[in-house]
């Protein structure tokens, strides 16, 4: 068996599933795949993955309820070891980085992390993944029973939906006592498209010049064009933009449709977050940035300026 585990938020699988189920079906061959959701209340989960796969796991449980790195690892762990699985896929999100390594401990396999290509080799799987800001790519493999694999947002295309909808089985996982409690949860609510789905993405850097310009010229762009907002390190470390919206090394990895790249002067550690787009527009006032090297379009001319005026177009 290929066990996926599920990333889902708000009802919904997020698109990172769709992504894992795919490098799941490229390696599975005669192996069945079978998506692992966890959590509490998650029908309309389980039955958007019953369309990705023939078998879909749920642990439904209250102690599931809230996200808990033991407890995911724990319930990981069960259910691969029961299912005799021979690879574990996990999302390489922040959470997901988080728990597979205690999934590894528990299961006493290897850990491939971070990979952007999978294959079978021989009696185990064979990996590739970026290293030294994305500068290098990694050859990487491991042989055991089963191997642990955290997969990289955006480096597989979703996959399509199945013709016929798999079968649902209910798996009931007994859970240690949590050894961390929440005294508060408090949860950003935001109109906006998550820039981990969206298909285009309006990214602000330093070159904007400052959170009332950000706000003045990035956020109108965004909601024009019906795209998520992505902002740069040095952007989020002057507090003009909350972490969630960082794309690079240190944040989340997108890979829309389009990427229009804003005042980003294209950093190493940036290219990193979004080198997979499709298609990359770039607006700096420097015809010599790093940015234009990878950009299909360029644009050079002051922020300021060049914002306003599509702004003013998209709007007619």
């Amino acid at each position: 068996m290929i066990l996926v585990v599920a990333s889902h938020a708000d009802g919904r699988l997020q698109k990172v599933t769709y992504e894992l189920v795919t490098a799941a079906r490229a390696v599975a061959g005669d192996d069945p795949v079978a998506i692992l959701v966890l959590g509490d209340k998650v029908d309309s989960v389980a039955a958007e993955a019953t369309k990705l796969t023939d078998q879909v796991l749920v642990a439904a449980q209250p102690g599931l309820a809230q996200y808990r790195p033991e407890l995911w690892a724990q319930a990981v762990a069960f259910v691969a070891t029961e299912g005799e699985a021979k690879l574990v896929l996990v999302a390489g999100t922040r959470s997901g980085r988080e728990y597979s390594p205690r999934v590894a401990v528990r299961l006493d396999a290897p850990l491939l992390e971070d990979v952007v290509a999978l294959r079978r080799e021989g009696a185990g799987f064979a990996a590739k993944r970026y290293s030294y800001l994305a500068r290098v790519t990694e050859s990487i493999a491991a042989e055991a029973p089963v191997v642990v694999v955290s997969v990289k947002p955006g480096a597989f295309e979703p996959a399509a939906a199945l013709e016929a909808a798999g079968e649902q089985y209910e798996v009931e996982v007994e859970l240690p006592k949590s050894r961390v409690t929440t005294s508060d949860e408090r949860v950003e609510s935001s109109t906006r498209v998550s820039l981990d789905d969206a298909e285009i993405v309006v990214a602000g850097g330093r070159g904007v010049g400052s959170a009332e310009k950000f706000d003045s010229l990035i956020l109108p762009l965004a909601e024009a064009l019906s795209a998520a907002v992505g902002a740069t390190r040095a952007v989020v470390d002057a507090g003009w933009r909350p972490y969630a919206e960082q794309v690079g090394q240190t944040g989340k990895t997108v890979s829309p449709k389009v990427y229009l790249a804003v005042g980003i002067s294209g950093a190493t550690q940036h290219l990193s977050g979004m080198n997979k787009s499709k298609l990359v527009v770039a607006i700096n006032k420097d015809a010599d940035a790093p940015i234009f090297k990878v950009a299909d379009y360029g644009l050079v001319g002051d922020v300021g300026t060049v914002v306003p005026a599509l702004l003013e177009q998209l709007r007619k």
